[in-house]
Order: structure tokens, then C-alpha cells, then sequence
């Protein structure tokens, strides 16, 4: 039987007021709560801005995604201030750009596009997760 590694840690940012910071919020729920339950957490980051002493165990234990909704990249950067190790750094603006059909308008709801986005960004993450849950991952120490 395959033994999995403990949850990814998700980041995704806050972006309050921007559409692609939704997408980003939205991409997370989806991977935590539909996609990947019991190998993905969902860390917030305005906990890590705060430095909240749980959220930053959480990425300093886990690998962790990070999905930012402009090229700040506020949660990778806060992930790695905190001391944990981006596994990979995605940019909603990049996912955007392959699916130019799928424009996000909203910031409290995403428009039915905006929500096929952040689920299209969702799946194309899910091979990754599953390659760091893995029993094979150098995640879980093997090679």
C-alpha cells in the first residue's frame, strides 16, 4: 500500500479588490476542498503577515503552493519569510494568459468565467500535489 506525506500547504493571496486575487482565493478552496481534501491546507495569508505562530508552523512543515493574483507575489514571499519552502510559485495572470477566453470580472463573486479559471488553475496544480503526497517524493525522503 503507498504511503502519502502529510498536507501541501496552499497559499493563495489576499488580493481584496482584484479580480485575479479572487481567482487566486478561489483556486485554493477548490484544490483543499473539492480536489485534494486530506493532502492540501489552506494557510491565509494575512495569518502569515500577522505571523501567527500556526500558519507559519503550517509552511514551515509542509511544501507549499503558492498562488498570487499579481507579480508582488506577496505569498511566496511571505511563505519563505516565515521559513517555509515554496514548492512552486504560480501566478494567476499566467494561467490567464493560456485561457484568454476565461477573463475573472468580480471581487465578492467571480463571473461564471473567473470561476472556470480558478478551477482550470485548480486541476493544472493537482498532478503537483499529488507528486508531493507522494511516497516516492524526495518530500518524504526518498529519491
Amino acid at each position: 500500500m503507498s504511503r502519502r506525506k502529510k498536507e501541501v500547504a496552499i497559499v493563495p493571496c489576499s488580493g481584496i479588490g482584484k479580480s485575479f486575487g479572487a481567482v487566486a482565493r478561489q483556486a485554493g478552496y477548490d484544490l483543499v476542498e473539492d480536489l485534494r481534501p486530506g493532502l492540501t491546507r489552506l494557510v491565509a495569508l494575512s495569518k502569515l503577515v500577522l505571523g501567527d505562530e500556526e500558519a507559519r508552523t503550517a509552511v514551515r512543515e509542509r511544501p507549499a503552493i503558492t498562488i498570487d493574483g499579481c507579480k508582488l507575489g506577496c505569498a511566496a514571499k511571505l511563505v519563505r519569510e516565515s521559513g517555509g519552502r515554496v514548492a512552486r510559485e504560480v501566478a494567476v495572470q499566467e494561467v490567464f494568459r493560456r485561457h484568454k477566453t476565461l477573463k475573472p470580472e468580480g471581487v465578492a463573486q467571480l463571473n461564471p468565467a473567473g470561476r472556470t479559471l480558478a478551477r482550470t488553475l485548480a486541476e493544472e496544480l493537482t498532478p503537483l500535489v499529488d507528486e508531493l503526497t507522494s511516497a516516492d517524493s524526495p518530500e518524504n525522503g526518498h529519491a
